[in-house]
């Protein structure tokens, strides 16, 4: 990994580098999107099939294209007993997590005649999508399911792309039928977002849609947000670890390993205060990238967007943490705590050289669907909040509204609103 040693022009330099990772950077690919939900939103069950087999090569049909039992059944047989009991260990620690989340509706009455509250309501029907086609992503289906189910949405349907012979991964459907959901779909890609978007003769239409893809269902997620909600427009996956000298070079190497795995376009980042430390991580990850299996992608990930930053002082690095604002964030110094207290923006913190990255991905309990491309600056992890929307409650006696109505009336007349203010003057007015 190069080593930079860290400047304001450096800093700016890859600041921009990284943002240009975003989904929102792949303007070519949105004609063929638009084009595909709007086939999906005109013909519906026909193009969902015709891309299906154009992009998956399965042909299905309004009888084949929802899983159904026996196929579940046959998933379990297929996957190993000890993997299932580690995903229902798992699910345990995701439910428990989340379960803290679950915020509850409220009133405030006054002896005046007042009364203001808020009414929670879970959604009624989520739409899931789970990456298929090169690999299975048991732990996708865990954390997206999961709050939805705790946030007591009462239809979670799973969308996910058909192997060649037409299956979906047991392993992916053994974990979304331990997680609750209630129906799975054989489709992916682009027109798998337009079928939940707007509907078809065999997908219902949901209300928000949640769940990463690659570059063509992130792109149609944007583009069908406002029509439906929607969790993120996610960009590639991201870790940064901050140390100092007290860090253990071959645990961070493989930390940042962990996640330049996912894709040639994941970003690896250190920051530190010891060049001693930068040195041994370059030679470890040199080391390392030669004995992992993606060694090839990881090398790609690495000479594009890893880097590791050498700074004078912690509050420097502390600064640049908070400027890249990171999917993760690993803090391997003296005191951990101190120092994540001194954190603005990250998606997920992991404090201390025994709170490695993968412990969230799997197992811990906190959601791994994290706000990527420096966009922890103002978003939050996928939670229970996600699947619930909030109504304002309003109610006033007569006793109460008159002791006000003038302010009111005055206040919307300033506005040049004089139906406003009429509507309140009417049940005054003799």
């Amino acid at each position: 990994m190069r080593i930079v040693k860290l400047t304001k022009e450096e800093k700016e330099n890859i600041l921009e580098n990284l943002l240009r990772r975003s989904p929102s950077q792949y303007g070519e690919y949105e004609a063929s999107v638009n084009e595909i939900l709007e086939a999906v939103q005109i013909k519906k069950d026909e193009a969902l099939f015709k891309y299906t087999q154009k992009f998956d090569g399965v042909g299905l049909t309004k009888d084949t294209v929802c899983v159904t039992e026996d196929e579940i059944k046959e998933a379990y047989e297929r996957v190993d007993s000890h993997l299932v009991e580690i995903i229902r260990k798992a699910l345990k620690n995701i439910r428990e997590y989340h379960e803290k989340q679950v915020r509850y509706s409220w009133f405030d009455s006054k002896p005046d005649g007042t009364l203001l509250g808020q009414k929670i309501t879970a959604l009624s029907r989520v739409g899931v999508y789970v990456p298929g086609g090169k690999a299975a992503y048991p732990s996708s289906v865990l954390m997206n399911i999961v709050p939805a189910k705790v946030a007591g949405v009462e239809k979670i349907i799973m969308t996910t792309p058909p192997g060649k012979d037409g299956t979906v991964y047991p392993v992916t459907l053994v974990a979304a039928k331990e997680a609750g959901v209630d129906e799975v779909y054989k489709v992916g890609g682009a027109q798998a977002i337009g079928a939940l978007a707007y509907g078809t003769e065999s997908i219902q239409k949901v209300d928000k849609i949640v769940g990463p893809g690659n570059i063509f269902v992130a792109l149609a997620k944007k583009a069908v947000y406002g029509h439906v909600s929607i969790d993120s427009v996610a960009g590639p996956s991201e870790i940064l670890v901050l140390a100092d000298e007290t860090a253990n070079p071959k645990y961070v190497a493989a930390d940042l390993l962990s996640q330049a795995e996912h894709d040639e376009m994941a970003s690896a980042i250190l920051i530190t205060t010891s060049e001693v430390l930068a040195k041994q991580v370059s030679k470890e990850t040199e080391r390392l990238v030669k004995e992992l299996s993606r060694g090839e992608i990881i090398q790609k990930s690495l000479d594009q967007y890893g880097y590791i930053l050498v700074t004078d002082t912690m509050e420097e690095a502390i600064e640049t943490a908070n400027e890249i604002a990171s999917e993760h964030l690993e803090i391997v110094t003296k005191n951990p705590f101190d120092t994540m207290t001194r954190i603005r923006n990250a998606g997920a913190i992991f404090l201390g050289e025994y709170s490695s990255e993968p412990l969230g991905d799997y197992f811990a309990g906190p959601n791994h669907v994290l706000p990527t491309n420096g966009t922890a600056k103002f978003f939050s992890p996928l939670s229970v909040d996600d699947f619930i929307k909030k109504s304002s409650i309003i109610s006033y006696s007569k006793e109460a509204l008159e002791l006000v109505h003038k302010d009111i009336e005055e206040f919307a007349k300033s506005e040049g609103l004089t139906a406003h203010a009429n509507s309140i003057v009417v049940r005054f007015s003799k």
